[in-house]
């Protein structure tokens, strides 16, 4: 009679996993620039600015033909500025980095001057003279008040949004919840067509869950799920929400709405699916629901077989079928054996080496001594 291995199930739920930290996040930005006269730009100056922390990137410029791009940024939230001779002419701000493909930033500098000249005709009443303001008809003068108003009434109203959306990215750095919901709010309320916006809220709501429980938590997880939907609803393309928002739903124990999005994420951006699959395994496990992360760990690696700590947590949650027999001989699951032995080839000397090593010798596999990265011979070595 064939009895599961407890021991060994608590032995294997141990290991603690990290949801993606140890990926590397270098992005980038590129794009053209056109001047006020519909003519490519050459050697105007790009300045990138981080929203969500302090960092410059400086040194990209345009070439003969206007084009420039800046690569090795990290993953993160960006104002992009276009200066001629030292002169800011142009910007655009936030501006979200992801993996892949650089992102295409252009400039218009005729529409720029364009929007400038209209900005400045909206500020005129101020500055007229009083034999000017006689020349004008009461309609006139009416008109130009009322663009006046208007244009200081938008400035305001952008001051205000990138005042509250800097204030809660600062509070969320400092981990000061309460805050940071507070002046992600008020920016929705300022502008709540602003998708960056009610993702960062979510993520915040996500966020406080952890440091909560029962109703509580249930609550603020409920809150994110909402500020995710929002987000998504504005900008169904955007990969990261999809993952971000099926992490949230599996924290909620939502698994099979949490699969569809996770889904939706890897089908937006196929290169990071391995990724995706592999961090909801992991919220899983962390969750408690170890039974459920399988799944995911053999997607991963279905995506990306060279993904080794996929192929160890993907062992992992396998070990929770191992059976013992009356002879006392372990017997594992099929496709165990296999991941630890390609977890082992992929990083013989990897953090879970030992760990897989150890199961191995549990399973009564043979282990080998020569173990090797395939990749590491061609230089190749593959990031973890």
């Amino acid at each position: 009679m064939l009895a599961k291995s407890r021991g060994y199930r608590l032995l294997a739920l141990s290991f603690l996993l990290s949801t993606g930290a140890s990926w590397a996040q270098i992005t980038a930005i590129e794009g053209d620039v056109k001047g006020a006269d519909g003519q490519m730009v050459r050697n105007a100056q790009i300045v990138i600015e981080r929203e969500d922390m302090k960092g410059t990137y400086k040194g990209a410029k345009t070439d003969k033909k206007g084009h420039y791009i800046y690569n090795g940024l990290p993953i993160g939230r960006y104002t992009v500025s276009v200066l001629i001779d030292n002169q800011k002419k142009d910007e655009v701000a936030h501006v979200q980095t992801k993996l892949g493909d650089p992102v295409p930033i252009d400039f218009d500098l005729s529409k720029a001057a364009a929007q400038q000249a209209a900005a400045d005709k909206a500020t005129d009443a101020a500055s007229l003279t009083k034999d000017q303001e006689r020349g004008l008809s009461k309609d006139q003068k009416e008109a130009l008040e009322k663009r006046a108003k208007e244009n200081a009434a938008a400035m305001a109203k952008n001051k205000a949004l990138n005042d509250a959306f800097n204030a809660g990215k600062e509070a969320l750095a400092q981990k000061n919840y309460d805050a940071a919901i507070d002046a992600f709010k008020k920016g929705a309320d300022l502008d709540p067509n602003q998708h960056v916006i009610w993702a960062n809220l979510a993520d915040t709501y996500v966020a406080m869950a952890a440091t909560k429980t029962g109703a509580d938590q249930q609550a603020a997880l409920d809150q994110g799920l909402q500020a995710y939907q929002k987000a998504i609803a504005l900008k169904a393309d955007e990969a990261p929400y999809h993952n971000n928002y099926a992490l949230a739903l599996a924290k909620a124990k939502k698994i099979d709405e949490a699969k569809a999005e996770l889904t939706k994420a890897a089908q937006l951006d196929p290169t990071q699916a391995g990724k995706y699959y592999y961090n909801l395994g992991a919220v899983l496990v962390n969750t408690g629901q170890t039974g459920a992360s399988e799944d995911f760990f053999k997607k991963a690696i279905e995506a990306d077989p060279n993904y080794a700590d996929a192929q160890f947590q993907y062992a992992t949650a396998l070990s929770a079928k191992l059976t013992t027999g009356a002879d006392g001989k372990v017997s594992a699951p099929p496709g165990m054996q296999e991941a630890l032995n390609k977890y082992l080839e992929l990083q013989p000397n990897g953090q879970f080496a030992d760990a897989a090593k150890g199961m191995l010798q549990m399973i009564g596999a043979t282990i080998q001594t020569d173990y090797s990265n395939p990749n590491a011979k061609k230089g190749t070595t593959k990031k973890k």
